[in-house]
């Protein structure tokens, strides 16, 4: 137990390198829980982190891994015993604490999640930070009395992990889906897992100067932020909501009050990271449970620690779809 395999990513000025290495659990921070990590998933924020780029890790070297599903080995809390199979995401972990991508984490007490019983350690990373941001934005939603009725949402950034995951829980809580995409060739995968019907990101970005359009979405997922964002805000029907948690094409977007105040819509923002462990855990007692998804498979595939670079690299270059779940037994 002393020696494990870890994702290793070292920055020196502009230059950084990763590569595969062996840590001792001694290396780790003195925190509450050591974990042993079966899986963990790749994220884009896991990629920033790997290409050394700002806003995600401060030091170097590093391992990155936002998110880890495992089991306890040694713990200094009564609720915490070794055997429990349990589940870490956000908070600090992969951000400038040993993440998931190597095959043991201490972490805070107060991070760790016990593993619904509905759900094994490997569908609980087809999730992942992904999954409960689109549950959390669903969630959001739902508390703004979104209904089918309403008429379709639109989930942009439909390919990716949380655009996927939000794809086939409107679908399977019975919602017809607009699904927005810039990967060419991915309809059939987005009608399979829940999309009525797709529209280019091309079509979505198009300039549009008029402070409102046509009312086309009932209610709006939204991943990329930008003119993408402002476009769909336009064209809310009324009453109608956008949740917001993702900013992969602009951390800007335009907006006038005039949908806000003519149309009676609701922006509202979402975050999976610092969110309470209470809510945390309720999100996933619900992915376990009522929203547990008979398409979760079709979402992911499976890589190995060995496989990570060029699936980094493949995020940046627009190359990732679904979920990519990391097996480190």
């Amino acid at each position: 137990m002393d020696s494990f395999t870890a994702f290793w990513v070292e920055k020196e000025d502009k230059e950084v390198r990763q590569s595969m290495i062996n840590r001792s659990v001694n290396d780790l921070p003195q925190n509450d829980v050591l974990i042993r990590v079966h899986y963990s998933s790749l994220n884009y924020k896991d990629a920033l982190s790997a290409k050394g780029l700002p806003g995600v890790t401060r030091n170097y070297p590093h391992t990155p891994g936002i998110d880890a599903a495992g089991v306890v080995e040694k713990s200094n809390v009564a609720d915490l015993q070794k055997g429990d199979e349990v589940i870490v995401t956000g908070f600090d972990l992969g951000m400038n604490t040993p993440g998931g991508f190597g095959q043991y984490i201490s972490v805070p007490a107060d991070w760790v999640l016990k593993k619904p019983e509905n759900m094994d350690l490997r569908d609980s990373m087809i999730y992942g930070t992904a999954g409960l941001t689109a549950a959390l934005c669903y969630k959001k939603l739902v508390s703004m009395k979104a209904a089918p009725e309403d008429g379709p949402v639109l989930v942009t950034g439909s390919t990716g992990g949380v655009g996927s995951v939000a794809v086939s829980l409107l679908a399977s809580e019975g919602f017809e889906v607009i699904a927005c995409t810039g990967k060419a060739g991915q309809e059939d995968y987005l009608k399979r897992i829940g999309a009525t019907s797709v529209v280019s990101r091309q079509e979505l970005e198009e300039g549009n100067a008029a402070p409102m359009g046509k009312e086309k979405f009932g209610h709006v997922l939204d991943t990329v932020g930008g003119s993408i964002l402002s476009n769909a805000l336009k064209s809310l029907c009324y009453g109608g909501s956008a949740a917001i948690c993702g900013l992969v094409a602009s951390p800007k977007f335009e907006a006038t009050v005039l949908p806000f105040i003519l149309r009676n819509i609701n922006l509202l923002g979402v975050d999976s990271v610092e969110i309470s462990l209470d809510e945390k855990r309720d999100v996933w007692n619900q992915l376990a449970n009522e929203w547990s998804l008979r398409t979760l498979e079709s979402l992911a595939s499976e890589i190995s620690l060995e496989e990570l670079e060029p699936e980094i690299d493949n995020i940046f270059s627009g190359k990732v779809v679904g979920r990519k779940v990391v097996c480190l037994k």
